[in-house]
């Protein structure tokens, strides 16, 4: 691989960012960008940063998975830089682009503020098929890599390929022999780096930012020692680079491009939101239990509004979006005793439809026909709408380029779900656009698959707004891309298996909440005790090894943990039955109303980050890192996390576990159960006693929010009253 030019050295200043040409570097010549002394880019010293491919692609939808097989070219191995203009408004470049084809290129450098410069690359060519554009770029091998949006099993992606493709994640993703099991069996297994909600962004310790504006397929090749390669199914690139002194700069000025989230309403930061399935009669008696446990409820989420049906995974919605009046009797006034006790009630949509027609109990409307009789349908080769696999059943997807589609889906939501009194919904799916899919604007499916979850969340903001409810109604969705944040209300990781793994189970839950946030995603959470329970459905027999349900130890660490996110909102799981719920037996139904007493007693300080993320797009939850950027130790964290500036949160993610190793960086910390205080002079480890009922929560000492949570505790009772100091011991660097 070589990169030649004839061209004397350059430098140009563009917007406050310096463009430095250097021929005759000691390695090689260079392309470098600085930001004052910071540099933002560099090529590879000697190798072209830009390269050219074609190929022939075949990409398989299988219940919103994608399988991906390639057939490409080489790519070109010698790039010339041929001309070099610029100016106070940008600087251009073009050459060749040799190999076994050689075409023309062509970059030009953009800023479009102090923080952001763009990027756009065009190839000139006359061929036929499919595109690729490589980029290649330097990069300190002690760098961490972080971002990606959604990731669930690996903070630090340094040593990962990975495809940004909005897809469901999968069952397992590395747990085996389960997800070989669900690999073959299903398709449905997964891998490290899938995604509901990924995006072509990162931040590196070492200070670089950079993000694609592309929707196409792209993939990040981090495992080189000295570079990232990114590549691009398309001839034609737009990327920015972004300008930042700490990671919370990285984030302000990437957000100014994705979007930045608003605060939530302020009833959401009241209590607990409560998932409950089984018609009016089961939530009221939960109401009532919960009411006698003393446990302060924001909303009941019942998303079997629409009325329930037994699938090969469990219990699955009717996808026909009005009320099951038979299953919800008397909807009106349960709404009404809720809302005096100052309480809401939140639904479910998605994007999905299904034909009710053989439904047993009648159903005013089948919106599947009516979709399909208006041609508003995504529709296959043949012209008929394309059914896309779920479980044991299939169903259509509403076409979001078609505006009469839009403008009927947005009235179904407002007449038949907003109508129905509720103050939000989970906007579900938005991930498994086939490629192959033929819309209705004559857009490439294989283009506007990353951007049908943008739509998805646009279209339900715009219910919002168009009502009037901006700031009081609510949506949490699970797929999203690059631009989702400036579209979503809230977001929520999406269905984590019901166990212990890093994979897959609540570790992936901590991950998927330091990853999203360096990405925009600032209001995020996870379902309390996770979703996907692996038992066979009716089979009374366990089956070791693939069989995962969740017990009442792993419910209650997930309690502890959601307490200190932005939402704590519980799930009952794809197998209620097989399941540990929150009011499975006394202590845990106590364990579950003392946090949502503690998550309520955070409202202050998550509605102040809140306003954060909707002016800086700082996430709630955050990455260590970014809260102590001058600490070395910070970047390699994993199973640790701020709530905003004020609290160290260690959770407690193996079972049995009553201690849980922390680090703490310099300052002064004070232990939120107990009175116990702690000095740190450089940052250190520390093994804490972390029994159920105390997960290791610290702040620093004198912080208003961390002082005013433990007063208001203290009143209510509900810190622990040790018997002995807590004990809170030096070690060393867990490995």
């Amino acid at each position: 691989m070589y990169l030649r030019s004839s061209l004397p050295a350059e430098k140009f200043e563009v917007g406050g960012f310096q463009f430095v040409w250097n021929p005759d570097a000691a390695e090689g010549p260079v392309i470098e960008i600085f930001k004052g002394e910071n540099r933002l880019w560099s090529s590879v010293p000697g190798e072209p940063f830009v390269a050219f491919s074609r190929a022939r692609s075949t990409v398989l939808e299988s219940r919103g998975f994608f399988d991906i097989e390639d057939d490409q070219l080489p790519y070109t191995d010698v790039q010339t830089i041929d001309a070099i203009a610029g100016g106070t408004d940008g600087v251009t470049l073009a050459g060749r682009l040799e190999g076994r084809d050689t075409v023309g290129w062509c970059i030009r450098f953009v800023a479009i503020d102090d923080a952001q410069l763009q990027m756009n690359i065009a190839i000139d060519h006359e061929l036929h098929g499919e595109k690729r554009v490589l980029l290649r770029h330097a990069c300190s091998p002690s760098d961490r890599v972080f971002g990606f949006g959604a990731q669930f099993t690996h903070v630090n992606l340094r040593g990962r390929s990975i495809d940004v493709l909005s897809q469901e994640p999968g069952i397992g993703r590395g747990v085996q022999p389960l997800t070989w099991f669900m690999n073959t069996a299903f398709g449905a297994g997964g891998d490290d780096t899938r995604s509901n909600a990924p995006a072509p962004h990162y931040v590196t310790s070492g200070g670089q930012s950079l993000c694609l504006e592309n929707h196409e397929l792209s993939r990040f090749d981090l495992r080189h020692s000295d570079r990232i390669e990114v590549e691009v199914w398309s001839d034609n690139v737009s990327a920015r680079i972004f300008a930042g002194e700490t990671p919370a700069d990285h984030i302000e000025a990437y957000t100014r491009f994705c979007g930045r989230m608003p605060p939530l309403p302020d009833w959401m930061q009241q209590g607990a939101v409560v998932g409950m399935q089984g018609g009016t009669e089961a939530a009221k008696q939960m109401w009532q239990t919960l009411k006698e446990a003393n446990a302060p409820i924001a909303a009941f989420w019942l998303q079997d509004w629409v009325g329930a049906r037994k699938t090969s995974v469990g219990s699955q919605l009717w996808w026909n979006w009005e009320l099951d009046e038979q299953r919800y009797p008397g909807w009106d006034q349960f709404q009404a005793e809720l809302q005096a006790a100052g309480a809401r009630v939140l639904s479910y949509v998605n994007p999905f439809l299904v034909d009710v027609s053989e439904r047993e109990s009648g159903s005013e409307r089948n919106l599947f026909r009516e979709a399909e009789q208006a041609g508003y349908l995504v529709q296959n080769e043949s012209g008929e709408p394309y059914l896309v696999q779920n479980t044991s059943f299939s169903a259509g997807m509403v076409d979001l380029t078609h505006p009469e589609a839009r403008d009927w889906l947005k009235a179904v939501l407002h007449e038949q779900v907003l109508g129905a009194g509720v103050s939000g919904w989970m906007a579900d799916f938005g991930e498994a656009l086939p490629f192959d899919a033929q819309l209705h604007d004559g857009s490439d499916a294989a283009r506007y698959h990353n951007e049908y979850p943008e739509a998805w969340a646009q279209l339900n903001r715009e219910v919002i707004q168009e009502a009037g409810r901006e700031g009081d109604v609510v949506f949490f969705a699970r797929s999203g891309f690059t631009r989702s944040p400036g579209q979503t209300t809230l977001f929520w990781l999406g269905d984590q298996l019901t166990s212990w793994s890093k994979e897959d189970g609540i570790r992936s839950a901590v991950t998927g909440l330091l990853s999203s946030g360096f990405s925009g995603f600032s209001q995020n959470h996870s379902d309390i005790g996770g979703y996907t329970t692996t038992a066979i459905p009716g089979f009374p027999v366990k089956i070791p090894l693939l069989d995962y349900r969740r017990s009442a130890e792993l419910l209650q660490r997930w309690i502890e943990l959601n307490a200190f996110t932005a939402v704590f909102r519980t799930h009952e799981g794809n197998q209620p039955e097989r399941n540990y719920q929150i009011d499975g037996d006394p202590k845990t139904l106590a364990h579950f109303a003392r946090f949502a007493r503690v998550f309520a007693a955070l409202a202050d300080c998550r509605k102040a980050l809140g306003q954060d993320a909707s002016t800086t797009g700082l996430p709630v939850v955050r990455h260590p890192w970014v809260c102590f950027p001058e600490d070395p130790a910070t970047p390699d964290l994993a199973w640790q996390f701020m709530l905003g500036d004020s609290f160290m949160v260690a959770p407690v993610l193996d079972p049995g576990a009553t201690t849980v190793d922390v680090y703490l960086p310099k300052g002064t910390w004070r232990h939120l159960w107990s009175d116990a205080e702690i000095t740190v002079a450089d940052g250190g480890w520390f093994q804490v006693d972390a029994p159920i009922g105390t997960p290791a929560v610290f702040f620093p000492l004198g912080d208003s929010f961390g002082e005013s949570l433990v007063q208001h505790l203290d009143v209510g009772g509900d810190r622990v009253v040790w018997s002995d100091e807590p004990a809170i011991r030096s070690v060393e660097k867990p490995q």
